[in-house]
């Protein structure tokens, strides 16, 4: 099984949005077994998971997995650990803390035979979740927009002294991947064309190289309305969703490739 976590400390760059439409792709396209864990209290990708049926929801939510050592779900072809209440009182247990990771790592090993891929949805905020989702992932990705503040902060998502992504790979998990920012909700505006440019002078290497050009997913009413419905956005029923899930494929292609999944018959 793969893990990939979606990490950003900025919020409402369309993280979630991004992780469901990962989720069908992976099962449905490529045909794998899925397993989604919703580890942000705002709980949109629950939601939206819920909301359209396909995935089957757990009876074990995602605190319970960060705090039974014996957390465990049912087998199914496309599961969701939803989010729950209590995520948001996981910071103020610090004596905790190590055993959240702890118990996140040993239920994945659990599960590991029964998924080909997990996708962990995190919280925004630099908390024990994203730390606990990092040390135990094989992949992370981080979505953004184009604009000054988020591009600030992708020096504290690599840098941060607790959880940033170097301080981890280089201490706690070695075998984690960064495979890149990918600039999401794009515009085809002057200001969003001189900050991908600025981007790519600035951090060619941590965008996703694509040809051409690097990974991008642009800006559709069509995704805001999937993830309302709870679908893939190529199966919305409109053309903008099939001309959105069409532009999308590539880039997931893309990724599913640098995660070394491929299409299972």
């Amino acid at each position: 099984m793969k893990t990939i976590v979606f990490a950003n400390q900025k919020g409402g760059v369309g993280k979630s949005a991004l992780a469901c439409q990962m989720a069908y792709y992976f099962h449905q396209i490529l045909n794998k077994r899925v397993l989604v864990i919703d580890l942000d209290h705002q709980r949109n990708t629950s939601k939206a998971l819920r909301t359209g049926g396909i995935a089957t929801v757990a009876a074990t939510t995602s605190s319970k997995i960060l705090a039974d050592p014996a957390a465990n779900i049912d087998r199914a072809e496309f599961v969701l650990v939803a989010g729950d209440g209590d995520l948001i009182k996981i910071e103020k247990k610090p004596t905790e803390h190590n055993a959240y990771a702890s118990n996140l790592l040993a239920f994945l090993g659990r599960v590991a035979g029964d998924f080909d891929v997990c996708l962990i949805d995190t919280n925004p905020n630099p908390d024990i979740r994203q730390l606990a989702a990092l040390v135990v992932a094989d992949y992370a990705l981080a979505p953004i927009e184009l604009n000054q503040e988020a591009i600030d902060g992708i020096g504290d998502l690599l840098n941060h002294e607790n959880i940033g992504i170097r301080r981890i790979q280089a201490t706690i998990n070695p075998k984690l991947v960064f495979l890149g920012i990918v600039p999401n909700k794009v515009e085809l505006t002057p200001f969003q064309k001189d900050n991908f440019h600025a981007l790519a002078q600035a951090h060619p290497g941590l965008l996703i190289a694509m040809e051409p050009g690097f990974a991008a997913i642009k800006k559709s009413t069509a995704i805001a309305e999937a993830q309302a419905a709870g679908l893939p956005v190529w199966k919305l029923g409109k053309t903008s969703g099939r001309d959105a899930g069409r532009e999308m494929r590539p880039v997931f292609d893309k990724i599913a490739s640098l995660m070394e999944v491929s299409y299972a018959a």
